[in-house]
C-alpha cells in the first residue's frame, strides 16, 4: 500500500502541473487556493464561485473594535495565576482592571498612531514580578501578534540589567523605579484603521484559449469603497454579472447568461486585500457542450401553468450537470499505479520462489554428502573392531572347555569368517 501510494505521488507530481500549465506563468497575480474544470451545456447560465470571508467588509466606524491591544501578567510565585493588566482599541479609552494599577500602569493614548504599544510602569512593587505578554489581535484581518517579557524586581541599583535568556528580554529593575516594557509594530495595518476601503479590490480575468496569461482580458474591477469598473461589452449587456453587495457577504461569483461556444476558456477571480496582505487566485477552466435536446413539437397540449414547469426544469437542470475532468485523469493516473504495484508485486514473488527452491535443493545436496561419508566412516571404524574381537577371541585361555574339541574350534572360526565377510558385503 505505501508503494502504491508513492508511485501515486509521483505520477501526480509529472502530470497535475500539466493539466494547468497555462495558468502556471501568472502566479505572480496571488496563491492560487481553487482550481476547478466545469463542462456545461451550450445555452445555459454558468456560476463560477468564488467566496473569501476574509474579504468581507466589517469595519466598525464609530470604535473601531477590530484592532485590540491588551497587555497580560503570569505570575509563578508564591501561586501561579494569570491577570489582565490592561487593554485599549482606538476607538476606545485604556481600561485598567485592577484598582491599584490605575494611573501607575498606561500604555501611550496614540499608540495606534504611531504604534508603539509599550506598557509604562511608575514605582515597580515587588508585586509586579512576573511574565507579561503584548497581545495585538487584528480581528478583521485575522492575524494576531504577542510578544513576551519578564520582569523582577530588586532592591540593589547595582543589579538592574537588561538581558535575553533565549526565550525572552528579561528586565531586572530598581525597586520604585519606572520602566517602560517596549511592543512596537509600525506596519500601516495598526495604525492606519480608516484605509482599509481603500485597499480591498476584486476583479475577473478571462484568457481565452491560446492566449498567453499576461494577454488576458480584464472583464470587471470591484472595489470596497464601492467603485465598480466593467471592461468590455460582456457586462454592459448584461452577459455577465458579479452581485452588488459582494464585498457585505464576501460572495464575488460571477455568473454566466446564455453560454456559447465562445465563452470557451479560463476564467480566475483575483481577491487582494493590501491592508491585510492577503493575495488569493482561483480559476475556472469553463468548457461548453452540446446544447441541450429540445422538446418534441407533436407533445400533447396542456394548460398554461403546467407548460411552465419543463422550461424550469430545463433552466435548472444545467446546475446539476458539472463534470470535474481532472477525476478522468485521476482514474488514468491510479490505474497505472495499480498496475505497476502488481507488477512489482509478482515480481517479488517470482524472486522469492527461486531463492527459496535453490536453498531447498543446496541443502539436500548436503545432506546427501554427509549422509554417505558418515557411512564411509561407520564401515571403516566397525572393520577393525570385528578384527579385534576375533583376535580376542583366539586369546581365549587353554583351559577352556573347548580346548580339546579341535573341530568345535574350526567350526567357530569358520563362522566368524563368514559373519565378518557379510558385514563388508554390507
Amino acid at each position: 500500500m505505501h508503494l502504491e501510494m508513492t508511485l501515486l505521488q509521483i505520477l501526480a507530481v509529472v502530470f497535475l502541473p500539466l493539466a494547468w500549465g497555462q495558468s502556471s506563468g501568472s502566479s505572480n497575480l496571488g496563491v492560487v487556493v481553487e482550481a476547478q474544470n466545469i463542462t456545461l451545456p451550450a445555452g445555459t447560465k454558468a456560476v463560477l464561485p468564488c467566496h473569501s470571508p476574509r474579504m468581507v467588509w466589517t469595519q466598525d466606524r464609530l470604535k473601531d473594535r477590530q484592532r485590540v491591544v491588551h497587555w497580560d501578567l503570569v505570575r509563578s510565585s508564591p501561586e501561579y495565576s494569570v491577570e489582565r493588566v490592561l487593554d485599549m482599541s482606538p476607538g476606545g479609552r485604556q481600561r485598567v482592571y485592577n484598582a491599584f494599577n490605575k494611573g501607575r500602569i498606561f500604555i501611550p493614548d496614540s499608540a495606534f498612531n504611531d504604534g508603539n504599544f509599550s506598557l509604562v510602569i511608575h514605582n515597580v512593587a515587588s508585586t509586579d514580578k512576573g511574565v507579561y505578554t503584548c497581545n495585538l489581535h487584528h480581528h478583521y484581518c485575522q492575524l494576531h501578534q504577542s510578544i513576551q517579557i519578564q520582569l523582577n524586581v530588586t532592591k540593589s541599583a547595582r543589579k538592574e540589567r537588561r538581558y535575553w535568556d533565549g526565550e525572552k528580554t528579561v528586565f531586572v529593575v530598581l525597586l520604585g523605579s519606572s520602566v517602560a516594557l517596549p511592543c512596537v509594530n509600525r506596519r500601516s495595518l495598526w495604525r492606519e484603521g480608516l484605509q482599509e476601503d481603500q485597499q480591498q479590490v476584486a476583479h475577473w480575468d478571462f484568457q481565452a484559449p491560446g492566449v498567453r496569461p499576461d494577454r488576458a482580458d480584464r472583464l470587471v474591477d470591484l472595489y470596497a469603497s464601492g467603485e465598480r469598473r466593467d471592461y468590455g461589452t460582456r457586462f454592459s449587456h448584461r452577459k455577465m454579472s458579479v452581485a452588488e453587495d459582494a464585498f457585505t457577504l464576501g460572495d464575488f461569483s460571477l455568473s454566466i447568461f446564455d453560454l456559447r461556444p465562445i465563452d470557451k476558456g479560463l476564467y480566475s477571480c483575483n481577491l487582494h486585500h493590501h491592508y491585510c496582505g492577503l493575495q488569493e487566485r482561483r480559476i475556472f477552466r469553463l468548457t461548453v457542450g452540446a446544447p441541450l435536446p429540445s422538446t418534441p413539437t407533436t407533445a400533447p397540449r396542456v394548460l398554461q401553468e403546467d407548460a411552465s414547469e419543463p422550461r424550469e426544469e430545463g433552466v435548472e437542470s444545467p446546475r446539476v450537470v458539472n463534470v470535474i475532468l481532472p477525476e478522468h485523469r485521476g482514474s488514468l493516473v491510479q490505474h497505472l499505479g495499480y498496475f505497476l504495484a502488481t507488477f512489482l508485486l509478482l515480481a517479488f514473488v517470482v524472486v522469492a520462489i527461486v531463492v527459496l527452491t535453490r536453498r531447498r535443493k543446496n541443502r539436500g545436496m548436503e545432506y546427501e554428502l554427509r549422509r554417505s561419508d558418515r557411512g564411509n566412516v561407520i564401515s571403516e571404524v566397525e572393520m577393525p573392531a570385528e578384527c579385534s574381537e576375533l583376535k580376542t577371541y583366539h586369546r581365549d585361555p587353554m583351559n577352556s572347555d573347548y580346548k580339546n574339541n579341535l573341530l568345535k574350534e574350526k567350526g567357530m572360526a569358520k563362522d566368524c569368517n563368514m559373519e565378518l565377510d557379510g558385514k563388508l558385503w554390507k
